[in-house]
């Protein structure tokens, strides 16, 4: 049996903890730089605040209707999330974590007479005891029925207590009939266009079209899909893998029309990639640099440009990545445009002890031990303590966060104090 473990409303739940005011409140977290809205609770939800919500055109309306907009606050969030899946760990080892506030659990050699719904109880009732988020509990045969199992124990609370277990065939079509096919994981926009020319307008109508069919108009994955909603473990567990690209992108506090602003960014955002590459010890090959000017500001010439650099040999050293970053951007910036976004993406990824040698062309071989120590120093004293000399030594990426809650689990200052 598979279980998915989802935290209902993550993102303002976190907030609720430590500001029990919030409870029952409408609630709504905006994206970086306070841009739109990327999570809401149910009472915002059921007011008409809409997903992807600019908050410059929703001002008002929040305020007339009293919901309660933050700034996102992803350092509790992650902290809070991290707590949530060690509790999981507790039930059984095989858990892989899909998202920030959800997690696929594997119940191996539990006997089938087992009592999974007490056990899904058991795990909701912990959860919320030691951390005091909600969750949503749903078991089944199969990773995707688990998935469908969860969405009936989110949308009928009161009856499922949180938690729906499908062990049962009779349970299993009930559930597919009443999920819609867009609705069901792994089905996107597209699929679903072609799945309702073919009349298919439920999980249970796409579980009765043929293989056959579905090998002809679609691929495997979307096989796999199938025999999972009929009740056969085709979908594993996956174990966590490195990332294939690391990017980091970020719209700028303001827009930027001098090319060394601009550069002092992109060296930021490059060492950020190789501290990431460092971490899971990896190396690249190819460097994308992203600049984007503000598209919002429609009276403004626009200029969307990227340009890529393939490099000799693979590295992850802070130095020669911001290094060809910088000269990549210097290529593309162009006078008289206010940029407001840019990025960094490295790709073509491989172990950092494992690649393919150059023979006229390699890394400084003291690039390796100098970025350890950087990286030791940074982890003990606090991160971006060390820098390259072409960022700004006083600066620090900062959003803009007017509606920020504090850190209250990551910031010894913000540690709620009781007296």
């Amino acid at each position: 049996m598979f279980a998915l473990v989802d935290c209902n409303n993550f993102y303002a739940s976190c907030e609720r903890v430590f500001n029990p005011n919030l409870q029952g409140q409408p609630v709504a977290i905006l994206s970086n730089n306070d841009g739109c809205v990327i999570s809401r609770s149910d009472e915002a939800k059921a007011i008409g605040l809409p997903m992807g919500a600019p908050i410059f055109k929703w001002e008002t309306f929040c305020k007339t209707n009293n919901i309660h907009v933050l700034s996102s606050n992803y350092p509790l969030y992650g902290d809070m999330s991290s707590r949530v899946m060690s509790i999981l760990e507790q039930f059984t080892p095989d858990v892989e974590i899909y998202s920030i506030d959800e997690s696929f659990i594997a119940f191996k050699n539990f006997e089938k007479t087992f009592n999974f719904e007490n056990y899904g109880y058991q795990i909701r009732t912990r959860i919320l005891k030691w951390t005091g988020i909600p969750t949503s509990v749903g078991i089944a045969p199969t990773k995707a029925l688990s998935k469908v199992a969860n969405k009936v124990a989110r949308k009928f609370p009161k009856r499922t207590k949180g938690v729906y277990v499908i062990d049962s065939e009779e349970k299993r079509i009930k559930a597919l009939k009443w999920i819609k096919i867009e609705d069901v994981w792994g089905i996107g926009r597209g699929l679903t266009k072609k799945l309702r020319l073919k009349n298919c307008r439920t999980a249970y109508d796409f579980t009765q079209l043929s293989d056959k069919w579905i090998k002809m108009h679609f691929s495997v994955i979307e096989l796999r899909l199938k025999r999972d909603l009929e009740g056969t473990p085709t979908l594993k567990l996956e174990e966590g893998k490195t990332k294939k690209a690391i990017a980091t992108t970020r719209s700028f506090e303001y827009t930027y029309s001098d090319i060394e602003n601009i550069k002092e960014r992109i060296s930021t955002f490059a060492t950020s990639c190789a501290e990431k590459l460092r971490k899971q010890k990896s190396s690249c090959h190819v460097i994308v640099v992203i600049l984007r000017s503000d598209r919002h500001k429609k009276d403004l010439a626009q200029h969307r440009v990227s340009a890529t650099v393939n490099l000799s040999y693979p590295t992850n050293s802070s130095l020669v990545i911001s290094n060809c970053a910088v000269n990549a951007v210097k290529s593309i910036f162009k006078k008289g445009i206010k940029y407001k976004r840019a990025g960094v993406i490295v790709m073509g990824l491989v172990p950092e002890d494992n690649f393919q040698l150059n023979l006229f062309e390699n890394q400084n071989p003291n690039h390796r031990p100098l970025m350890n120590i950087v990286d030791l120093l940074n982890r003990k004293y606090g991160d971006n303590k060390i820098k390259l000399g072409n960022q700004d030594l006083k600066r620090t990426w900062k959003m803009r966060q007017e509606r920020l809650s504090p850190k209250y689990t990551t910031n010894l200052k913000d540690i709620i104090v009781v007296k």
